[in-house]
């Protein structure tokens, strides 16, 4: 018998969607705008920063690459420029960068949280420098919904005057130092991809401190028209606000957001104790009491050496054939083909966590008998 998929992160609904959407259609609200974008954008205001909501301000989009690209249009990034980003990161991370013509210059992770390390930054601005490549802006990522070393990275970037881009998709419901994480740049992305924390099936957002910032971002998303009775345009725009329709469906997922986080937690927790008495496998977790991960993914490292020769590939395989669902880590931006010949400044040890690390199921919809599944498969393949 064909054993049911078992999925590394796949969408979790929580009954409300339905009740948005029809209103949706009952008004006629089948455009992007309407009470429901409105309505998602003040539950992520009012998420992101509680009573302070007016300090926060949201651009719902029809992706979180969407939100990117206009968060570097909006720091003036252009045709020449140089843009530090994080190399172990999703493409859409970089992408942006050369949607303006710019150039990436990636740097390596730190391996206490797998993210941009502050000490191979400082080397990459200086040496940019020097070069007379004063990098534009840099965009961290919080990866798998671990933040980033926020006040180390700030700090650098403040010395050297650089914006930073802070790349939450992955981090929605992460807090660092009991603080939201997409609140501390200027500028911030969340994602509402089919398999984030919580979905759209399709969005993502833009965040920013300043009301005017969110108006000019609308203005560009919406093609940038001006003003007039008939349709003019005196700058490029674009066509990146979320429909009114899908925000209906971001707006129950805002009602479930918090449970969505505490059963991902809840999946870290039982890796964490599947793994405890086994060589050879490390369960990377927050490093000190500052950090809060969501844990939208649940990340290990394996070490044939320690495992009796059982390494990523052999584990990950052997999931598969269980129809378990599993993949390595981001291969990092500067070992990917499009982006060969970037800089690039680092220690190897994105590299070797691509070599070694492998995402494990997560999902926050996971039942008892999928835990079973899934524990029963892993001791299995560490058995052989």
């Amino acid at each position: 018998m064909n054993k049911e998929k078992i999925w590394l992160s796949s969408p979790h609904m929580g009954g409300n969607e339905i009740k948005y959407i029809n209103e949706a259609f009952d008004a006629n609200w089948i455009a992007p705008l309407g009470p429901n974008v409105n309505g998602f954008e003040s539950d992520i205001q009012n998420y992101l920063d509680g009573d302070n909501s007016k300090g926060i301000e949201v651009a719902a989009l029809s992706s979180g690459t969407a939100a990117l690209h206009l968060a570097l249009v909006l720091l003036g990034v252009e045709r020449g420029d140089e843009v530090i980003c994080q190399s172990m990161t999703f493409a859409a991370s970089a992408n942006p960068i050369a949607y303006l013509g710019a150039t990436p210059v990636f740097v390596d992770s730190e391996s206490d949280t797998l993210n941009i390390c502050p000490e191979q930054l400082e080397i990459a601005i200086k040496d940019r420098i020097a070069r007379s490549r004063k990098p534009k802006a840099i965009i961290g990522v919080h990866l798998y919904g671990m933040p980033y070393k926020i006040d180390e990275i700030n700090k650098v970037a403040k010395k050297y005057d650089i914006p930073v881009v802070e790349d939450s998709a992955e981090a929605l419901g992460s807090r660092y130092k009991g603080k939201n994480c997409g609140t501390f740049a200027e500028y911030s992305i969340l994602s509402f991809n089919g398999n984030k924390i919580i979905t759209t099936s399709g969005g993502g957002a833009l965040v920013t401190k300043d009301v005017a910032k969110k108006q000019k971002a609308v203005f560009l998303a919406t093609q940038a028209r001006d003003n007039a009775p008939h349709y003019q345009h005196s700058e490029i725009g674009y066509n990146y606000r979320l429909s009114n329709i899908s925000a209906g469906i971001g707006r129950g997922q805002m009602e479930v957001l918090d449970a969505h986080v505490e059963a991902r937690r809840e999946m870290f927790e039982f890796y964490v104790n599947l793994f405890q008495e086994i060589d050879g496998v490390k369960v990377f977790k927050e490093p000190n009491e500052d950090f809060y991960s969501n844990h939208w993914l649940t990340v290990i490292e394996v070490d044939e050496k320690l495992t009796g020769g059982i390494d990523r590939e052999d584990l990950r395989n052997f999931l598969e054939a269980e129809n378990i669902e599993s993949r390595p880590l981001w291969k990092p931006m500067h070992m990917q083909p499009i982006f060969k010949d970037c800089p690039f400044y680092g220690t190897g040890i994105a590299e070797n966590m691509f070599e070694k690390g492998l995402c494990l199921p997560s999902g926050s919809n996971l039942t008892d008998e999928d835990r079973d599944r899934i524990e029963r498969a892993i001791l299995d393949c560490l058995k052989k």
